[in-house]
């Protein structure tokens, strides 16, 4: 497949990175020369220099032979008008468009990005897609990571381990004796800097974050497996009110209306916005940083504290500095990979990625068909693969310990008939079932052939 991706920021560069290597033939366009070079000297894919919305532009990068354009700069305008040159000039087939302006998607209750409108296949937004995904770690408080797989049925988990956690020192292979009913697979663990996918002879340690694949029924129990069995939020600080803290506080107000909400923003017409377009919030005006502001916002009858400024190391010291001054949980949008795997030593209790968060959507586009979603997991570890096994599928009709599986691969979760089932090697796969598959990133082409 020939894609053509208008950015390269963190989001173009990281779709790049693992489209390339799934083999599609990737031209990456940018306006700044120091993004494209670092495209060109680290990725086996083209890369050039110019304004992704001008046609002659696009043509270079060969949009007249494209199959699909994805269009993830900064600026929502040039996305639009990337994704407009190409459907009427070029007439690519698919069309994906980051659009981060709130504006732009609710104009009077008009779809403008359809075939009659503006030609835009798929929408991405990060603000919403962050929001939810925030809304999802205030509902497990004591998780990393909560990705709702398979309509609800499944979920993702990421816990890190600590002294305290009641099965360190374990095999995973002792789990289904200690914990007979409880359906779940361990698919990772991260320790320091290795990645490791586990087998059942393999230990959970302190400090360890430990990634697994549960049915949602019995979420509540394994997280009390892991020592994790803290109570919802009620008492929330958002520690910044950009776009991001905006749409959060709108999903919160409307699925919450019971939580109490304060904001520490230091721009005056943000925090008078919020102020309006939120009711029942109370807004700070000042800096996420000020010890005596946070002492204001009631920080130690908080549960959470929200730091979802537009700058990570802002948003790192605010949650350092909310724990210390009593908020139980802190909560931290980082964009950068760097900080990721720190998080746990810093007092931050959950990351959120919205590079990550808006590449799984994007790549879960792509890989559509007979894969249903793909979900990234940190930086150059795996990703989680949904997909309908069907009767031309090289897992159908085969035992799990004869499929010889690629290593770096685990079928974690089959839905069959409605029914949550966590498989053995003798487990047969069967035709139309839903599989829930880890993969190595190094190996994702490769399960993608035998799905």
């Amino acid at each position: 497949m020939k894609i053509v991706i208008c950015g390269a920021g963190q989001v173009g560069y990281n779709i790049a990175k693992y489209l390339s290597r799934d083999q599609h033939d990737i031209v990456v366009i940018d306006k700044v020369p120091d993004l494209v070079r670092r495209v060109s000297e680290t990725l086996d894919v083209q890369a050039i220099t110019g304004y992704a919305s001008l046609p002659s532009v696009l043509k270079s990068a060969g949009a007249a032979t494209a199959d699909m354009i994805i269009a993830v700069t900064a600026e929502d305008e040039v996305n639009i008008v990337a994704c407009q040159m190409a459907h009427m000039l070029f007439n690519v087939k698919t069309k994906i468009a980051r659009i981060r302006e709130q504006d732009y998607l609710n104009p009077y209750g008009i779809d403008i990005f359809s075939e009659d409108h503006i030609p835009i296949d798929m929408v991405i937004s990060p603000e919403i897609e962050v929001a939810a995904a925030i809304e999802h770690k205030l509902d497990v408080p004591g998780a990393l990571e909560v990705i709702h797989l398979a309509d609800g049925r499944v979920k993702l988990m990421g816990v890190h381990c600590t002294e305290e956690c009641p099965i360190i020192h374990t095999p995973l292979g002792q789990l289904a004796t200690l914990f007979p009913d409880l359906n779940i697979m361990v698919v990772g663990i991260i320790r320091g800097k290795s990645m490791i996918i586990p087998g059942k002879a393999d230990l959970l340690l302190p400090e360890d974050d430990v990634y697994y694949l549960i049915d949602s029924k019995h979420m509540d129990r394994s997280l009390v497996a892991f020592g994790k069995e803290d109570d919802v939020s009620q008492n929330i600080i958002i520690g910044g009110g950009g776009r991001i803290g905006l749409s959060i506080g709108r999903q919160l107000r409307e699925n919450r209306p019971e939580l109490n909400l304060t904001y520490i923003e230091r721009d005056r017409e943000v925090a008078e916005h919020i102020a309006e377009e939120i009711p029942g919030v109370l807004v700070l005006k000042g800096n996420v940083l000020d010890a005596d502001l946070l002492k204001e916002a009631n920080a130690k009858r908080s549960q959470t504290f929200l730091a979802i400024t537009d700058s990570d190391e802002t948003n790192i010291l605010s949650s350092m500095l909310a724990k210390q001054h009593g908020a139980e949980k802190a909560v931290c949008l980082l964009n950068s990979s760097a900080y990721e795997g720190l998080a746990s030593t810093l007092m931050i209790d959950s990351v959120v990625n919205p590079r990550n968060i808006t590449v799984s959507s994007i790549l879960g586009h792509i890989r559509r068909g007979r894969i249903s979603s793909v979900h990234a997991i940190r930086e150059n570890f795996g990703e989680i693969i949904e997909a309908r096994i069907a009767a031309d599928s090289a897992l159908a009709g085969k035992m799990i310990m004869d499929m010889h599986l690629p290593e770096g691969v685990r079928i974690g979760v089959l839905i069959r008939e409605g029914n949550v089932i966590i498989p053995h090697k003798e487990t047969i796969v069967k035709l139309n079932d839903h599989a829930i598959i880890f993969a190595r990133v190094d190996v994702i082409k490769e399960v993608e052939e035998l799905i």
